[in-house]
């Protein structure tokens, strides 16, 4: 699976989604509160891409730690 597989989408009702390329099932939706949408105003689409993309190269990382066998709960730090 290559991230070139997924798109990030932006939902009628403003939240960001993700899903394959070609499909309409979201893997993802990313939602913010009324109040932080108003805050952040339209940044709240580039702040869901970028938590998107975070998570994506979080499981590709934590997929290569399990097959270099490495003890990826060792090195992740969750806040």
């Amino acid at each position: 699976m290559t991230i070139s597989e997924f798109e990030v989408v932006i939902l009628e009702d403003g939240d960001v989604g993700l899903q394959r390329v070609g499909a309409d099932d979201l893997l993802v939706r990313v939602k913010f509160s009324s109040g932080i949408k108003e805050y952040l105003e339209e940044q709240h689409i580039e702040v869901a891409k970028r938590m998107i993309d975070t998570g994506i190269n979080a499981v590709f990382e934590l997929k290569q730690s399990v097959a270099l066998g490495v003890d990826s709960e060792s090195h992740s730090t969750v806040h």
